[in-house]
Protein backbone atom coordinates (compact mmCIF):
# COMPACT_ATOMS: atom_id res chain seq x y z
CA UNK A 1 0.00 0.00 0.00
CA UNK A 2 1.21 3.60 -0.74
CA UNK A 3 1.05 4.59 2.71
CA UNK A 4 4.46 2.35 3.40
CA UNK A 5 6.58 4.36 1.78
CA UNK A 6 6.36 6.56 4.68
CA UNK A 7 7.12 3.68 7.47
CA UNK A 8 9.75 2.17 5.68
CA UNK A 9 11.95 -0.25 7.53
CA UNK A 10 14.77 0.96 9.05
CA UNK A 11 18.37 0.71 7.57
CA UNK A 12 21.71 0.76 9.11
CA UNK A 13 22.29 4.64 8.43
CA UNK A 14 19.03 5.65 10.17
CA UNK A 15 21.24 6.01 13.10
CA UNK A 16 22.48 9.67 13.73
CA UNK A 17 25.88 8.74 14.61
CA UNK A 18 26.72 6.64 11.71
CA UNK A 19 30.21 5.14 11.89
CA UNK A 20 32.67 6.83 9.97
CA UNK A 21 32.98 5.35 6.19
CA UNK A 22 29.41 4.79 5.82
CA UNK A 23 28.72 7.96 4.74
CA UNK A 24 28.97 11.47 3.15
CA UNK A 25 31.15 12.82 6.59
CA UNK A 26 33.20 10.11 5.89
CA UNK A 27 34.08 11.56 2.31
CA UNK A 28 34.96 14.65 4.11
CA UNK A 29 37.24 12.97 6.62
CA UNK A 30 39.31 11.68 3.82
CA UNK A 31 39.88 15.21 2.68
CA UNK A 32 42.07 15.43 5.01
CA UNK A 33 40.27 17.51 8.16
CA UNK A 34 41.88 17.52 11.36
CA UNK A 35 40.44 15.16 13.75
CA UNK A 36 39.15 17.48 16.01
CA UNK A 37 36.94 19.24 12.96
CA UNK A 38 35.64 16.08 11.80
CA UNK A 39 35.02 14.25 15.46
CA UNK A 40 32.51 18.14 16.12
CA UNK A 41 31.76 18.40 12.15
CA UNK A 42 28.12 17.64 13.53
CA UNK A 43 27.99 20.88 15.53
CA UNK A 44 30.38 23.20 13.35
CA UNK A 45 29.16 22.89 9.97
CA UNK A 46 25.71 23.60 11.50
CA UNK A 47 26.90 26.06 13.67
CA UNK A 48 28.88 27.88 11.36
CA UNK A 49 25.74 28.32 8.46
CA UNK A 50 24.04 29.43 11.62
CA UNK A 51 26.10 32.44 11.95
CA UNK A 52 25.66 33.53 8.07
CA UNK A 53 22.23 33.62 8.73
CA UNK A 54 22.41 35.32 11.33
CA UNK A 55 24.60 37.83 10.29
CA UNK A 56 22.49 38.24 7.37
CA UNK A 57 19.07 38.61 9.77
CA UNK A 58 20.21 40.74 12.32
CA UNK A 59 22.38 43.21 9.96
CA UNK A 60 20.64 46.76 9.39
CA UNK A 61 17.25 45.27 11.51
CA UNK A 62 16.16 48.18 12.50
CA UNK A 63 15.51 49.25 9.25
CA UNK A 64 13.06 50.80 7.62
CA UNK A 65 11.74 52.77 10.58
CA UNK A 66 8.04 52.04 9.46
CA UNK A 67 5.42 49.67 9.98
CA UNK A 68 6.10 47.16 7.86
CA UNK A 69 2.93 45.59 6.20
CA UNK A 70 0.93 43.98 9.27
CA UNK A 71 3.43 44.80 11.71
CA UNK A 72 1.19 47.54 12.30
CA UNK A 73 -0.75 45.26 14.35
CA UNK A 74 0.96 42.46 15.48
CA UNK A 75 3.97 44.29 17.71
CA UNK A 76 0.92 46.84 19.15
CA UNK A 77 -0.59 43.27 20.47
CA UNK A 78 2.72 42.13 22.00
CA UNK A 79 3.02 45.24 23.64
CA UNK A 80 -0.62 45.84 24.52
CA UNK A 81 -0.47 41.90 26.30
CA UNK A 82 3.14 42.52 28.18
CA UNK A 83 2.16 45.73 29.46
CA UNK A 84 -1.60 44.34 30.32
CA UNK A 85 -1.97 40.39 29.98
CA UNK A 86 -4.31 41.24 26.98
CA UNK A 87 -4.64 43.08 23.32
CA UNK A 88 -6.58 46.34 23.63
CA UNK A 89 -6.71 49.64 21.15
CA UNK A 90 -4.33 52.02 20.09
CA UNK A 91 -4.86 56.16 19.92
CA UNK A 92 -5.02 57.07 16.87
CA UNK A 93 -1.48 58.99 16.93
CA UNK A 94 0.06 55.72 18.43
CA UNK A 95 1.93 55.26 14.89
CA UNK A 96 3.36 58.59 15.24
CA UNK A 97 4.74 58.22 19.28
CA UNK A 98 6.50 55.16 18.34
CA UNK A 99 8.28 55.99 14.73
CA UNK A 100 9.22 59.45 16.06
CA UNK A 101 10.77 59.07 19.02
CA UNK A 102 10.38 55.78 20.52
CA UNK A 103 8.47 56.30 24.19
CA UNK A 104 6.04 54.45 26.56
CA UNK A 105 2.26 54.98 24.24
CA UNK A 106 -0.22 54.96 27.10
CA UNK A 107 -3.05 52.10 26.07
CA UNK A 108 -6.70 52.42 26.16
CA UNK A 109 -8.24 49.77 28.63
CA UNK A 110 -10.75 49.42 25.86
CA UNK A 111 -10.40 45.64 24.82
CA UNK A 112 -9.52 44.87 21.19
CA UNK A 113 -10.82 41.71 19.04
CA UNK A 114 -7.79 39.79 18.07
CA UNK A 115 -8.00 37.02 14.63
CA UNK A 116 -5.14 35.03 16.22
CA UNK A 117 -4.03 33.13 19.31
CA UNK A 118 -1.51 34.98 21.83
CA UNK A 119 1.60 33.09 22.25
CA UNK A 120 3.55 34.46 18.90
CA UNK A 121 2.74 37.92 20.09
CA UNK A 122 4.26 37.07 23.48
CA UNK A 123 7.25 35.81 21.41
CA UNK A 124 7.68 39.36 19.99
CA UNK A 125 7.09 41.20 23.47
CA UNK A 126 10.18 39.50 24.57
CA UNK A 127 12.23 41.74 22.10
CA UNK A 128 9.80 44.85 23.09
CA UNK A 129 10.69 44.14 26.66
CA UNK A 130 14.35 44.10 26.03
CA UNK A 131 14.70 46.36 23.54
CA UNK A 132 12.12 48.71 23.76
CA UNK A 133 8.55 49.45 21.61
CA UNK A 134 10.89 50.30 18.05
CA UNK A 135 10.99 48.45 15.27
CA UNK A 136 14.45 46.78 16.33
CA UNK A 137 12.66 45.90 19.44
CA UNK A 138 9.45 44.41 17.76
CA UNK A 139 11.80 42.63 15.23
CA UNK A 140 14.56 41.44 17.38
CA UNK A 141 13.06 38.09 18.60
CA UNK A 142 11.47 36.88 14.85
CA UNK A 143 14.94 37.48 13.97
CA UNK A 144 16.70 35.00 16.32
CA UNK A 145 13.75 32.52 15.81
CA UNK A 146 14.78 32.67 11.89
CA UNK A 147 18.63 31.87 12.62
CA UNK A 148 18.31 29.46 15.22
CA UNK A 149 15.33 27.74 12.54
CA UNK A 150 18.70 27.26 9.91
CA UNK A 151 20.09 25.78 12.37
CA UNK A 152 17.74 23.43 13.16
CA UNK A 153 17.14 22.26 10.02
CA UNK A 154 21.31 21.60 9.56
CA UNK A 155 20.73 19.11 12.65
CA UNK A 156 17.26 17.85 11.70
CA UNK A 157 18.92 17.31 7.82
CA UNK A 158 22.08 15.49 9.29
CA UNK A 159 19.82 13.34 11.23
CA UNK A 160 17.02 12.79 8.58
CA UNK A 161 19.87 11.59 5.63
CA UNK A 162 22.89 10.60 8.20
CA UNK A 163 24.85 12.96 6.18
CA UNK A 164 26.28 16.48 7.98
CA UNK A 165 26.99 17.45 4.36
CA UNK A 166 23.08 17.43 3.27
CA UNK A 167 21.84 18.87 6.49
CA UNK A 168 24.19 21.73 6.12
CA UNK A 169 23.38 22.35 2.51
CA UNK A 170 19.40 22.36 3.45
CA UNK A 171 20.18 24.93 5.71
CA UNK A 172 22.13 26.74 3.52
CA UNK A 173 19.80 26.97 1.39
CA UNK A 174 17.08 27.96 3.94
CA UNK A 175 19.34 30.93 4.95
CA UNK A 176 19.68 32.29 1.43
CA UNK A 177 15.95 32.18 0.39
CA UNK A 178 14.06 35.75 0.10
CA UNK A 179 10.79 34.89 1.88
CA UNK A 180 12.55 33.33 5.06
CA UNK A 181 15.25 36.01 4.98
CA UNK A 182 12.21 38.96 4.60
CA UNK A 183 9.83 37.21 6.97
CA UNK A 184 12.68 36.63 9.56
CA UNK A 185 13.30 40.58 9.72
CA UNK A 186 9.73 41.88 10.29
CA UNK A 187 7.29 41.90 13.25
CA UNK A 188 4.79 38.95 11.90
CA UNK A 189 3.75 35.80 13.45
CA UNK A 190 4.30 33.32 10.64
CA UNK A 191 8.19 32.64 11.49
CA UNK A 192 7.64 32.25 14.85
CA UNK A 193 4.85 29.05 13.16
CA UNK A 194 7.71 28.00 11.27
CA UNK A 195 10.07 27.80 14.13
CA UNK A 196 7.43 25.27 16.05
CA UNK A 197 6.64 23.21 13.47
CA UNK A 198 9.99 22.69 12.18
CA UNK A 199 10.96 21.76 16.13
CA UNK A 200 8.06 19.12 16.39
CA UNK A 201 8.98 17.78 13.46
CA UNK A 202 12.49 17.26 14.51
CA UNK A 203 11.67 16.04 18.01
CA UNK A 204 9.46 13.39 16.26
CA UNK A 205 13.01 12.31 14.17
CA UNK A 206 14.50 11.73 17.59
CA UNK A 207 11.89 9.61 18.79
CA UNK A 208 11.58 7.64 16.06
CA UNK A 209 14.95 7.16 16.00
CA UNK A 210 14.60 6.23 19.73
CA UNK A 211 11.74 3.81 19.27
CA UNK A 212 13.97 2.44 16.87
CA UNK A 213 16.53 1.22 18.77
CA UNK A 214 14.20 -1.04 21.10
CA UNK A 215 12.58 -2.21 17.98
CA UNK A 216 16.08 -3.79 17.14
CA UNK A 217 16.62 -5.58 20.38
CA UNK A 218 13.15 -7.54 19.91
CA UNK A 219 13.32 -8.48 16.21
CA UNK A 220 16.82 -9.62 17.37
CA UNK A 221 14.86 -11.84 19.99
CA UNK A 222 12.50 -13.04 17.56
CA UNK A 223 8.99 -14.30 18.08
CA UNK A 224 6.27 -12.12 18.96
CA UNK A 225 8.58 -9.84 20.41
CA UNK A 226 7.48 -7.30 18.13
CA UNK A 227 3.79 -7.32 19.06
CA UNK A 228 4.93 -7.07 22.90
CA UNK A 229 7.28 -4.20 23.36
CA UNK A 230 6.59 -1.35 25.09
CA UNK A 231 8.58 1.73 24.73
CA UNK A 232 7.56 3.20 27.97
CA UNK A 233 8.30 7.31 28.14
CA UNK A 234 8.57 9.19 25.64
CA UNK A 235 9.80 12.49 25.98
CA UNK A 236 10.75 13.75 22.71
CA UNK A 237 7.04 12.79 21.46
CA UNK A 238 5.87 14.73 24.60
CA UNK A 239 8.10 17.77 23.31
CA UNK A 240 6.92 17.78 20.07
CA UNK A 241 3.11 17.90 21.68
CA UNK A 242 4.60 20.96 23.41
CA UNK A 243 5.79 22.49 20.28
CA UNK A 244 2.88 21.53 18.12
CA UNK A 245 0.19 23.55 20.73
CA UNK A 246 2.92 26.28 20.89
CA UNK A 247 2.42 26.54 16.84
CA UNK A 248 -1.61 26.19 17.30
CA UNK A 249 -1.04 29.12 19.94
CA UNK A 250 0.56 31.00 17.32
CA UNK A 251 -1.37 30.59 14.61
CA UNK A 252 -4.53 28.13 13.87
CA UNK A 253 -3.03 26.25 10.81
CA UNK A 254 -0.77 24.35 13.59
CA UNK A 255 -4.01 22.22 13.74
CA UNK A 256 -3.25 20.53 10.63
CA UNK A 257 0.59 20.05 11.20
CA UNK A 258 -1.04 18.31 14.66
CA UNK A 259 -2.92 16.00 12.63
CA UNK A 260 -1.00 15.10 10.21
CA UNK A 261 2.16 14.62 12.84
CA UNK A 262 0.43 12.24 14.75
CA UNK A 263 -1.19 10.16 12.03
CA UNK A 264 2.49 10.27 10.78
CA UNK A 265 4.09 8.90 14.08
CA UNK A 266 1.61 6.11 14.67
CA UNK A 267 2.81 5.03 11.52
CA UNK A 268 6.43 5.09 12.07
CA UNK A 269 5.12 2.71 14.89
CA UNK A 270 3.27 0.64 13.17
CA UNK A 271 5.78 -0.09 10.32
CA UNK A 272 8.68 -1.04 13.24
CA UNK A 273 6.79 -3.53 15.09
CA UNK A 274 6.06 -4.99 11.55
CA UNK A 275 10.06 -4.55 10.80
CA UNK A 276 10.50 -5.91 14.30
CA UNK A 277 8.40 -9.24 13.31
CA UNK A 278 5.19 -7.94 14.86
CA UNK A 279 2.56 -10.64 13.59
CA UNK A 280 -0.06 -8.08 13.92
CA UNK A 281 1.36 -4.98 14.03
CA UNK A 282 -1.63 -3.01 13.28
CA UNK A 283 -3.12 -4.26 16.01
CA UNK A 284 0.07 -3.92 18.55
CA UNK A 285 -0.11 -0.29 17.22
CA UNK A 286 -3.73 0.33 18.00
CA UNK A 287 -3.24 -1.32 21.29
CA UNK A 288 0.20 0.01 22.88
CA UNK A 289 0.87 3.11 20.92
CA UNK A 290 -2.15 5.14 19.16
CA UNK A 291 -3.66 6.29 23.07
CA UNK A 292 -0.21 7.29 24.15
CA UNK A 293 0.54 8.81 20.81
CA UNK A 294 -2.96 10.97 21.06
CA UNK A 295 -2.05 11.98 24.74
CA UNK A 296 1.29 13.17 23.80
CA UNK A 297 0.58 15.00 21.51
CA UNK A 298 -2.88 16.26 21.25
CA UNK A 299 -3.27 16.46 24.98
CA UNK A 300 -0.23 18.04 25.34
CA UNK A 301 -0.91 20.55 22.36
CA UNK A 302 -4.54 21.23 24.26
CA UNK A 303 -2.83 22.62 27.73
CA UNK A 304 -0.38 24.27 25.85
CA UNK A 305 -2.66 26.27 23.95
CA UNK A 306 -4.70 26.96 26.88
CA UNK A 307 -1.55 28.07 28.94
CA UNK A 308 -1.01 30.59 25.60
CA UNK A 309 -4.53 32.43 26.94
CA UNK A 310 -3.34 32.78 30.50
CA UNK A 311 -3.24 36.84 30.52
CA UNK A 312 -6.62 36.73 28.91
CA UNK A 313 -7.64 34.25 31.69
CA UNK A 314 -5.95 36.02 34.51
CA UNK A 315 -6.99 39.72 33.79
CA UNK A 316 -10.47 40.83 33.40
CA UNK A 317 -10.22 43.39 30.70
CA UNK A 318 -10.24 41.07 27.49
CA UNK A 319 -12.36 40.95 24.88
CA UNK A 320 -15.20 39.17 25.61
CA UNK A 321 -13.67 38.56 29.04
CA UNK A 322 -17.23 38.71 30.53
CA UNK A 323 -19.31 37.52 27.89
CA UNK A 324 -20.80 34.21 29.81
CA UNK A 325 -21.45 36.50 33.11
CA UNK A 326 -25.51 36.09 33.77
CA UNK A 327 -25.75 33.45 30.66
CA UNK A 328 -26.48 29.40 30.98
CA UNK A 329 -24.78 28.49 27.75
CA UNK A 330 -22.63 28.52 24.30
CA UNK A 331 -22.28 30.71 21.22
CA UNK A 332 -21.41 27.88 18.56
CA UNK A 333 -19.94 28.98 15.40
CA UNK A 334 -22.05 30.01 12.58
CA UNK A 335 -22.44 27.33 10.01
CA UNK A 336 -20.18 28.13 7.26
CA UNK A 337 -22.86 27.61 4.59
CA UNK A 338 -25.85 29.73 6.16
CA UNK A 339 -25.05 32.49 8.29
CA UNK A 340 -27.37 31.42 11.19
CA UNK A 341 -26.89 30.74 14.53
CA UNK A 342 -27.21 27.38 15.70
CA UNK A 343 -29.22 26.61 19.05
CA UNK A 344 -28.04 27.49 21.89
CA UNK A 345 -26.16 24.72 24.43
CA UNK A 346 -27.24 24.77 27.91
CA UNK A 347 -23.97 24.32 29.62
CA UNK A 348 -24.38 26.31 32.84
CA UNK A 349 -22.08 23.95 34.50
CA UNK A 350 -18.85 24.69 32.81
CA UNK A 351 -16.99 27.99 34.35
CA UNK A 352 -17.95 31.42 32.83
CA UNK A 353 -14.60 32.24 32.00
CA UNK A 354 -14.16 29.04 30.25
CA UNK A 355 -17.03 29.79 28.05
CA UNK A 356 -16.47 33.44 27.29
CA UNK A 357 -13.47 31.88 25.84
CA UNK A 358 -14.99 29.31 23.41
CA UNK A 359 -17.05 32.54 22.47
CA UNK A 360 -14.39 33.99 21.90
CA UNK A 361 -13.26 31.32 19.82
CA UNK A 362 -16.25 31.25 18.10
CA UNK A 363 -16.03 34.56 16.90
CA UNK A 364 -12.05 33.96 15.95
CA UNK A 365 -13.65 31.14 13.93
CA UNK A 366 -16.17 33.05 11.64
CA UNK A 367 -13.50 35.48 11.11
CA UNK A 368 -10.51 33.53 9.84
CA UNK A 369 -12.96 31.01 7.82
CA UNK A 370 -15.04 34.13 6.44
CA UNK A 371 -12.31 37.26 5.36
CA UNK A 372 -12.78 37.89 2.04
CA UNK A 373 -12.16 41.58 1.75
CA UNK A 374 -10.16 42.47 -1.55
CA UNK A 375 -6.25 43.04 -1.74
CA UNK A 376 -3.84 44.36 -3.71
CA UNK A 377 -1.44 41.56 -2.97
CA UNK A 378 -3.66 38.18 -2.07
CA UNK A 379 -3.46 35.36 -4.82
CA UNK A 380 -4.37 31.83 -4.64
CA UNK A 381 -2.64 28.67 -3.46
CA UNK A 382 -2.09 27.23 -6.98
CA UNK A 383 0.52 29.92 -7.49
CA UNK A 384 2.28 30.49 -4.21
CA UNK A 385 5.63 27.73 -4.85
CA UNK A 386 6.03 28.60 -8.70
CA UNK A 387 6.20 32.41 -6.61
CA UNK A 388 3.49 34.10 -8.82
CA UNK A 389 2.49 36.92 -6.81
CA UNK A 390 5.03 38.06 -3.81
CA UNK A 391 3.65 40.67 -1.35
CA UNK A 392 5.00 43.57 -1.11
CA UNK A 393 5.45 44.83 2.24
CA UNK A 394 7.38 48.51 2.06
CA UNK A 395 7.19 50.70 -0.58
CA UNK A 396 8.87 54.30 -1.36
CA UNK A 397 9.43 55.46 -4.44
CA UNK A 398 11.95 58.82 -3.68
CA UNK A 399 13.33 61.46 -6.40
CA UNK A 400 16.76 62.31 -7.43
CA UNK A 401 18.27 64.31 -4.69
CA UNK A 402 16.49 62.52 -1.91
CA UNK A 403 17.44 59.73 0.74
CA UNK A 404 20.55 59.16 -1.14
CA UNK A 405 19.12 58.33 -4.73
CA UNK A 406 21.34 59.91 -7.49
CA UNK A 407 19.48 58.44 -10.30
CA UNK A 408 17.98 60.60 -13.09
CA UNK A 409 14.97 58.40 -13.02
CA UNK A 410 14.17 58.12 -9.73
CA UNK A 411 14.84 55.67 -7.17
CA UNK A 412 12.82 53.18 -5.29
CA UNK A 413 12.62 51.21 -1.85
CA UNK A 414 11.04 47.79 -1.78
CA UNK A 415 10.90 45.21 0.64
CA UNK A 416 8.87 42.09 -1.29
CA UNK A 417 8.60 38.77 0.31
CA UNK A 418 9.53 36.86 -2.87
CA UNK A 419 10.89 33.47 -2.22
CA UNK A 420 14.72 33.36 -4.51
CA UNK A 421 12.97 32.06 -7.35
CA UNK A 422 15.89 29.50 -8.24
CA UNK A 423 15.57 27.75 -5.05
CA UNK A 424 11.89 27.69 -5.61
CA UNK A 425 11.65 26.50 -8.83
CA UNK A 426 13.99 23.84 -8.31
CA UNK A 427 12.05 22.84 -5.06
CA UNK A 428 9.30 22.05 -7.58
CA UNK A 429 11.37 19.28 -9.21
CA UNK A 430 12.57 17.92 -6.21
CA UNK A 431 8.85 17.61 -4.71
CA UNK A 432 8.49 15.24 -8.06
CA UNK A 433 11.91 13.14 -7.46
CA UNK A 434 10.46 13.08 -3.63
CA UNK A 435 6.90 11.29 -4.54
CA UNK A 436 8.97 9.19 -6.93
CA UNK A 437 10.69 8.14 -3.80
CA UNK A 438 8.32 7.72 -1.64
CA UNK A 439 6.12 5.73 -4.06
CA UNK A 440 8.08 3.54 -5.87
CA UNK A 441 11.10 2.95 -3.53
CA UNK A 442 8.87 3.10 -0.09
CA UNK A 443 11.63 5.69 0.67
CA UNK A 444 10.55 6.84 4.19
CA UNK A 445 12.43 10.16 4.22
CA UNK A 446 10.48 11.09 1.62
CA UNK A 447 6.97 10.49 2.74
CA UNK A 448 8.40 12.36 5.64
CA UNK A 449 9.24 15.38 3.96
CA UNK A 450 5.65 15.41 1.99
CA UNK A 451 3.66 14.54 5.00
CA UNK A 452 5.43 17.93 6.33
CA UNK A 453 4.74 19.51 2.43
CA UNK A 454 1.10 18.38 2.76
CA UNK A 455 0.49 18.88 6.26
CA UNK A 456 1.36 23.10 5.19
CA UNK A 457 0.18 23.27 1.71
CA UNK A 458 -2.77 21.70 1.02
CA UNK A 459 -4.98 22.70 3.74
CA UNK A 460 -5.28 26.42 2.09
CA UNK A 461 -6.93 25.28 -1.36
CA UNK A 462 -9.88 24.69 1.11
CA UNK A 463 -9.85 29.05 1.58
CA UNK A 464 -9.66 29.62 -2.19
CA UNK A 465 -12.25 31.88 -1.48
CA UNK A 466 -10.64 33.70 1.20
CA UNK A 467 -8.34 36.48 1.10
CA UNK A 468 -4.72 34.85 1.59
CA UNK A 469 -1.26 35.62 0.78
CA UNK A 470 1.76 33.69 -0.84
CA UNK A 471 4.47 34.81 2.72
CA UNK A 472 2.13 32.02 4.28
CA UNK A 473 4.43 30.02 2.96
CA UNK A 474 7.11 30.67 5.16
CA UNK A 475 6.80 27.31 7.58
CA UNK A 476 7.21 25.37 4.24
CA UNK A 477 10.64 26.78 2.98
CA UNK A 478 12.19 24.58 5.33
CA UNK A 479 11.23 21.10 4.16
CA UNK A 480 11.01 22.46 0.31
CA UNK A 481 15.06 23.10 1.69
CA UNK A 482 15.18 19.21 2.75
CA UNK A 483 13.73 18.46 -0.41
CA UNK A 484 16.21 20.16 -2.62
CA UNK A 485 19.14 18.76 -0.38
CA UNK A 486 17.90 14.72 -1.05
CA UNK A 487 17.56 16.04 -4.76
CA UNK A 488 21.21 17.29 -4.65
CA UNK A 489 22.47 14.13 -2.68
CA UNK A 490 20.79 11.74 -5.57
CA UNK A 491 23.02 14.34 -8.02
CA UNK A 492 26.24 14.21 -5.91
CA UNK A 493 25.91 10.14 -5.92
CA UNK A 494 26.51 7.68 -2.85
CA UNK A 495 29.60 7.25 -1.55
CA UNK A 496 30.88 4.12 -2.71
CA UNK A 497 30.01 5.83 -6.44
CA UNK A 498 33.52 6.19 -8.83
CA UNK A 499 35.15 9.44 -8.22
CA UNK A 500 34.30 10.53 -12.00
CA UNK A 501 30.68 10.11 -10.85
CA UNK A 502 31.25 11.59 -8.06
CA UNK A 503 33.37 14.45 -9.14
CA UNK A 504 30.90 15.38 -11.91
CA UNK A 505 28.15 15.09 -9.50
CA UNK A 506 29.43 17.78 -6.77
CA UNK A 507 30.10 19.72 -10.09
CA UNK A 508 26.57 19.67 -10.77
CA UNK A 509 25.04 20.03 -7.34
CA UNK A 510 27.33 22.88 -6.41
CA UNK A 511 26.92 24.67 -9.48
CA UNK A 512 22.87 24.85 -8.44
CA UNK A 513 23.72 25.61 -4.64
CA UNK A 514 25.72 28.45 -6.25
CA UNK A 515 23.32 29.52 -8.97
CA UNK A 516 20.66 29.74 -5.97
CA UNK A 517 23.40 31.96 -3.63
CA UNK A 518 23.83 34.44 -6.85
CA UNK A 519 19.87 34.66 -7.47
CA UNK A 520 19.73 35.91 -3.34
CA UNK A 521 22.13 38.52 -4.20
CA UNK A 522 20.61 39.98 -6.88
CA UNK A 523 17.35 40.30 -5.24
CA UNK A 524 18.63 41.24 -1.86
CA UNK A 525 17.82 45.10 -2.76
CA UNK A 526 14.52 44.20 -2.58
CA UNK A 527 14.37 42.13 0.10
CA UNK A 528 16.05 45.03 2.45
CA UNK A 529 14.48 48.16 1.46
CA UNK A 530 17.62 49.59 -0.06
CA UNK A 531 17.03 52.64 -2.08
CA UNK A 532 18.02 51.34 -5.73
CA UNK A 533 17.96 52.95 -8.88
CA UNK A 534 14.31 53.11 -10.87
CA UNK A 535 15.85 51.25 -13.51
CA UNK A 536 17.66 48.84 -11.46
CA UNK A 537 14.39 47.91 -9.65
CA UNK A 538 12.38 47.20 -13.26
CA UNK A 539 15.19 44.59 -14.06
CA UNK A 540 14.10 42.71 -11.07
CA UNK A 541 10.76 42.75 -12.09
CA UNK A 542 10.48 39.84 -13.93
CA UNK A 543 7.04 38.88 -14.27
CA UNK A 544 4.37 41.59 -14.50
CA UNK A 545 2.60 39.92 -11.53
CA UNK A 546 4.73 40.71 -9.43
CA UNK A 547 4.72 44.08 -9.49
Amino acid sequence: MAYAAVTDTPAPEDAPDAPAGSGPSAWVARGGLPAWAVRHSGWLGPIAVALFAGLLRFWDLGHPNAFVFDETYYPKDAWSLLQQGYEGQWPENANTDILGVPQIVPLTPTPEFIAHPPLGKWVISLGEWAFGLHPFGWRVMVALIGTVTVLMLARIGRRLFSSTLLGCTAALLMSVDGLQFVMSRVGLLDSVLMFFVLAAFGCLLVDRDRTRRTLRAARAEGGRAGDEVRFGLRPWRLAAGLLLGAACGTKWNGLQVLAVFGLLTVLWDQAGRRWAGAHRPYRSMLRRDALPAFLSLVGVAVLVYLGSWAGWFLTKGGFDRQWADGRAGLSPPRTPVVDIPLPQVPMGWVPSGLRSWWHYQAQMYDFNTGLSSPHTYQSNPWSWLVQGRPVSMYWQQTAQGQQGCTAPGGCASQILALGTPLLWWTACFALVYLLWRWFFRRDWRSGAVLAAVAAVYLPWFQYQHRTIFSFYMVVLVPFLCLAVAQLLGAILGPPGCSVRRRRYGAAAAGTIVLAIMICFLFFYPLYTAEVIPMTDWQNRMWFTTWI
